[in-house]
């Protein structure tokens, strides 16, 4: 296999892992969750997400939160914020993101469950974000890349067709997300293939769920391909509001288990992710979803 000396991870559980969980996170809470996640040695954390609350009600303190960490880790970290549309872009760069996650589905159906937008539309707003970012990193996210939950399976053109928009619109970044967790290693490498051919120069963020359990087998598919970063949540929390029998992400604590493993660097400290993750439960009183963080559980 040809395997990378080192990969970058992603913490998305203060936005992914969050904004499922129906019962209100108090603000001191999702501070205090991402103080820790800090700790662990991150390069960048996805600390919330700039969207209607009447659509996500946990996400109504966006705002607040982002103004916090930024305040308490300038320097040590990177915030993201994820945006839908054009208002929410504005909001994350007032609020001082230092990097917006901008959402466009491959699935036009998702897009409009999503977004209450075209892809059309959706794109033109993209554009537009990019022309006022100013010094915040653009990066697009596209959703429902290898299946939709409305539509089925996705066609690779239509999702080639997007990056190739996203890039020409200004994107600095393109994340590729399996958004309902189903999609296999041979669609992992079937649609890693000709982007990576295509698009040489981008260095693609792999976003995976784990509703069928082979999260971590496309990972290991996608770094044979050459993709080093990816995005998880700590705790395996996680799923899109809008994609029915969407589960969480991949547990942050799973991938960098198996990572260390595998004698491939990830710059985190794996003990303090798993302190993080047993923190999420105790504060949360949720169920575990990664399988680490659940055999931690039936231990304790």
């Amino acid at each position: 296999m040809k395997l990378p000396k080192e990969i970058e991870i992603i913490e998305v559980c203060p936005r992914d892992g969050f904004q499922n969980i129906k019962t209100p996170i108090l603000t001191e809470t999702k501070i205090e969750i991402i103080d820790k996640l800090v700790d662990c040695g991150f390069k960048w954390i996805e600390a919330t997400s700039f969207v209607h609350p009447k659509a996500i009600p946990q996400m109504a303190d966006a705002a607040q939160v982002l103004k916090v960490v930024k305040k308490k880790h300038a320097g040590r970290v990177g915030f993201i914020a994820l945006a839908p549309n054009l208002f929410g872009a504005q909001r994350a760069i007032e609020a001082g993101a230092d990097a917006i996650t901008f959402v466009i589905s491959a699935s036009e159906k998702h897009n409009l469950e999503n977004t209450r937008q075209t892809i059309e539309q959706s794109v033109a707003a993209f554009t537009e974000v990019c022309k006022i970012k100013s010094d915040c990193k653009m990066r697009l996210a596209v959703a429902t890349a290898f299946d939709c939950p409305f539509a089925g399976k996705v066609d690779f053109m239509h999702v080639i067709s997007l990056v190739e928009a996203g890039l020409a619109a200004g994107a600095d970044e393109i994340i590729l997300a399996d958004t309902i967790g189903t999609a296999t290693p041979l669609q992992i490498e079937a649609l890693i293939n000709p982007l990576t051919q295509k698009y040489p120069q981008v260095s693609f963020i792999l976003h995976i769920h784990d509703t069928q359990g082979m999260g971590l087998a496309n990972v290991v598919t996608a770094l044979n391909l050459g993709v080093t970063r990816f995005e998880t949540a700590a705790f395996g929390l996680g799923g899109c509001p809008f994609a029915p029998g969407a589960a969480g992400n991949i547990a942050t604590e799973d991938l960098t288990n198996m990572i260390h493993k595998m004698g491939i660097s990830t710059g985190l400290n794996y003990e303090k992710i798993l302190h993080v993750a047993r923190h999420i439960q105790e504060k949360l009183g949720v169920e575990p979803m990664g399988h680490l963080s659940r055999i931690a559980s039936c231990q304790g």
